[in-house]
């Protein structure tokens, strides 16, 4: 039985050592952009879309989800296998979230500032466990990374919150409690666990045999989906507002 760990992510393209590849896995492509996908729904629900608000909040969560939390994530452990020095990781972390913030800052002034210190605020409990972990929950993170986005990119649209800002963020949350919900077995699958098999006695008595990659794939072809549907949605949103 081969008990070498598979790749530690479906997306993971580097070879752990340092490399332009692990900053590309670093970054977990379908999964920002996936939760980038919430700012741009949250954005599409106003009358009035400014296309130039979208862009610049698209690239604040971007540094700070996109580049900041992955990197203070993979400091604990290196879970993703990179090659990534420990200091260069913290540098990128503090560079790309205080980026983040003094943008956010800058354009919205004290408008924007409740949601520039819980934004950082979540993104550091999350990501560095605070209170032994208490933090890094599903619940958390379909609140950062599922409501959150949406209504940011409402509120950021005109400087107010609407109850439609309010039905996507509990819809986001949902999304984002489900793809955790998805992504912490395989994970573990992935990352932790050396082998894997399992037997299925069906109702004719039909004995079925399943090794790790055929428990991995169904929750992964799901996360996979998400992944391509959301930006696509959000996508489709924004065309819609500025044709």
């Amino acid at each position: 039985m081969n008990t070498a760990l598979p790749r530690p992510a479906f997306y993971a393209a580097g070879r752990g050592t340092g490399g332009l590849l692990d900053w590309v896995t670093l970054l977990h492509p379908p999964y920002t952009l996936w939760h980038l996908s919430y700012v741009a729904i949250g954005a599409a629900l106003v009358p009035h879309l400014s296309l130039w608000r979208l862009s610049g909040t698209l690239v604040a969560f971007f540094l700070a989800v996109g580049v900041g939390a992955h990197a203070l994530d993979e400091l604990n452990g290196h879970p993703l296998r990179t090659g990534i020095a420990t200091s260069i990781l913290l540098a990128a972390a503090i560079i790309s979230v205080g980026t983040a913030i003094a943008a956010g800052l800058i354009v919205g002034g004290w408008r924007l500032l409740p949601f520039v210190v819980v934004g950082a605020t979540l993104v550091a409990a999350y990501n560095l466990e605070w209170f032994g972990g208490m933090m890094h929950t599903n619940t958390v993170f379909a609140a950062a990374w599922g409501a959150f986005p949406v209504l940011t990119g409402y509120y950021t649209q005109q400087w107010m919150l609407a109850p439609a800002a309010g039905l996507a963020a509990v819809a986001a949350f949902a999304f984002s409690w489900g793809q955790r919900a998805l992504s912490t077995p395989v994970r573990r699958l992935r990352r932790q666990v050396r082998s894997a098999s399992a037997e299925l006695v069906e109702a004719d008595g039909t004995i079925r045999h399943l090794d790790r990659t055929q428990m991995i794939h169904p929750f992964e072809a799901a996360l996979r989906s998400f992944a391509w549907a959301m930006p696509l949605i959000a996508a489709a949103l924004v065309v819609a507002r500025t044709r």
